[in-house]
């Protein structure tokens, strides 16, 4: 059969709904300046759906730099790969700042965070070598995890006991092998909210002799002390052997990096795929996350804002008895109980009347009869945001719980994400 015929025949479980709901469901455009307040459907809205946690991708300084480095350097300089022709002093002083603020030797630019963390698992492990992860990774780790050519285990979402088994299981086949075992975490799971139970992972070194990966793309900026992290949340930064953090968050950026020991980042360097054979990253992004991590350990009043708004709606939503599961951290997910149908009829009911856009997950993403709605505070957002917000989820819930959005159920055919 022509592959292609294939692929028509069978889009996909998002693409066989493109007629119906690409533009409102899938693939919305959100105009307007970033921030709190946007453009949806020619009508204003409060958006909790960009990852812009400290409010720097419409910050005056940041728009400035931006701008300027663009205006100097352009978007095609440094050309080709950062190995062959692509490297320059401003990439270096920017790893080595990244490297510092991580509190580790070293530190390694990539230019996409997607590709890059897929392209890491990749360069650590060999077909002798077993990888043993958390069940609830990004789809990235996911994707690296799957380009393994040796065995892997996916222990249940941050379930130490779980881990244990796998762990067991990996020593194993490791053993009298020269094999070794990595295990996979993540910082912050960007669905739950809720942190990888790192503290209870490095303790597990002592029996299990084992590498940690963390990506922690949703606790960089956000999390510990001075925003190293989850990490440094934990208070064990130091055990976390691969740092893997984002640019497309707290930096309302693009790119991302990994820090760590000097020798395995000097092994990285010359063996991530990724980057070796990708172009290197434009100067106008370096210039902006050195820009943007100079700003954020100069303005921690950003954090402050942000996680005053975090606990504001939190506590918020929580008084008005609904459920957001076990989150600590920024990320904000409404559980509530209801059909795909009706979880979409809420949801175009939020938007259209309540003027509230917000992320949304149904089944098979998460348990049949259940609905996910994901908020995502920043520091742009208003108490005046929030205080609508909670009033407009408060209205919602009791309407999906007397039946309205059975009635208008059957005008809505496509899922959501």
């Amino acid at each position: 059969m022509d592959i292609f015929t294939k692929r028509k025949n069978n889009p996909g479980p998002l693409g066989k709904f493109a007629d119906v709901a690409e533009g409102y469901w899938i693939f919305p455009k959100l105009t307007g300046e970033l921030g709190s307040r946007m453009q949806f459907n020619g009508k204003e809205i409060i958006c909790w759906s960009i990852n812009d946690y400290l409010g720097m991708g419409n910050h005056p300084e940041i728009r400035e730099i931006d701008a300027t480095a663009t205006s100097e350097w352009g978007l095609s300089y440094p050309m080709g790969s950062r190995m062959m022709s692509g490297n320059t002093e401003q990439h270096d002083a920017l790893e080595k700042e990244l490297a510092a603020f991580e509190s580790k030797e070293a530190a390694l630019l990539l230019n996409f965070g997607y590709q890059g963390i897929m392209s890491t698992v990749d360069a650590l492990v060999d077909r002798h070598d077993v990888i043993v992860y958390d069940s609830e990774c990004h789809a990235c780790i996911v994707d690296g995890v799957r380009m393994h050519l040796g065995k892997r285990f996916a222990y249940e979402h941050n379930n130490i006991e779980s881990l244990e088994k796998c762990l067991v299981r990996a020593k194993k086949l490791v053993d009298g092998t020269e094999g070794g075992i990595l295990v996979i975490s993540e910082g912050v799971f960007g669905m739950r909210g809720d942190q990888g139970k790192l503290r209870e992972i490095v303790a597990l070194k002592d029996h299990f002799e084992f590498r940690l990966l963390v990506d922690d793309a949703h606790g960089f900026g956000t999390l510990g002390a001075t925003g190293a992290g989850a990490g440094e949340e934990q208070g064990i930064q130091d055990e976390i052997d691969v740092y893997f953090a984002t640019f497309a968050k707290s930096f309302a950026s693009i790119g991302a990096f990994l820090a760590g020991d000097k020798d395995i980042i000097q092994y990285l360097k010359y063996n991530i795929r990724s980057q070796i054979y990708a172009k290197s990253v434009p100067m106008p992004i370096v210039l902006g996350a050195k820009k943007r991590l100079e700003l954020m350990k100069a303005a921690p009043e950003m954090k402050d804002k942000l996680w005053a708004n975090v606990n504001k709606l939190q506590a918020g939503l929580k008084e008005r008895g609904l459920d957001i599961g076990v989150t600590n951290s920024c990320v904000t997910p409404v559980y509530m109980h209801g059909s795909v149908e009706e979880a979409m009829a809420l949801v175009k009911d939020m938007r259209d009347n309540f003027n509230i856009f917000c992320s949304i997950v149904v089944y098979p993403v998460i348990p049949k009869g259940m609905i996910l709605l994901r908020l995502i505070p920043t520091a742009s957002h208003t108490f005046e945001d929030i205080d609508i917000t909670l009033d407009a989820f408060e209205a919602i819930a009791l309407k999906l719980k007397e039946g309205e959005y059975k009635i208008s159920a059957e005008q809505y055919s496509a899922p959501v994400i």
